[in-house]
């Protein structure tokens, strides 16, 4: 399952799992509200494997929330230990807890791609139930690339709505070598870019990234 899982997944842990986590990590228990995650049927998320990895485990991450210090938790699960696994949320799926004055800028980018995707405070609130979200929230995104048109078009569509929004918009363009961040990819086709793959993060010009979105 691990190279079936791209970064940015949520995967579901095994009660078995989770709690044998607890046993690997003993600083998890420092947390209350870490060990009734996997009960609360609450995801990870896949992220970049660190030097400090097992070889053959998934890196996965917990972000806490900012009730509890906003911590970013980092374990390595075994393959098994994972009973679930789905793409980040839909932005129009978690829209529906986000603040209201973001509600304009949320409709835009809908119009510019349906599909996208979110990943951050606003996602971890709309999976959770739990409080992520405060005045000074980003709104992190995925835009996965599908068609010539916008690989062409995006970054610009996407500067244009972070001029006038009320928040900050981070996040990435993702190909099929991995993610740039969507800042990087307004410049010139010359400009290189850092490309954030599974294994870890590579470098290609502008040109040559949005030249390879095909799937």
């Amino acid at each position: 399952m691990a190279d079936a899982l791209a970064r940015h997944s949520m995967v579901k842990v095994s009660t078995a799992g989770w709690s044998a986590a607890m046993g690997r990590y003993p600083e998890l228990a420092s947390e209350s509200i870490v060990a009734g995650w996997a009960q609360a049927g609450r995801p990870l998320i896949v992220r970049r494997p660190t030097c400090s990895d097992v070889a053959g485990m998934i890196p996965l991450g917990l972000p806490l929330p900012p009730s509890h210090g906003k911590r970013r938790i980092a374990v390595s699960l075994a393959a098994t230990d994972i009973v679930a696994s789905a793409p980040p949320p839909l932005l129009a799926d978690a829209a529906a807890v986000a603040p209201a004055h973001w509600r304009a800028t949320i409709d835009l980018l809908l119009q510019l791609l349906p599909e996208t995707r979110t990943f951050g405070s606003l996602a971890w609130q709309h999976l959770t139930g739990l409080r992520y979200l405060s005045g000074g929230s980003d709104l992190d995104l995925l835009w996965t690339l599908s068609s010539a048109e916008q690989a062409r078009t995006l970054p610009s569509g996407i500067a244009a709505i972070a001029r006038q929004a009320p928040m900050r918009l981070d996040g990435e363009i993702v190909g099929p070598a991995g993610g740039v961040q969507w800042r990087e990819l307004t410049g010139t086709d010359e400009d290189e870019v850092l490309v954030k793959g599974p294994a870890g993060v590579t470098s290609a010009t502008r040109a040559a990234f949005l030249a390879g979105y095909v799937p």
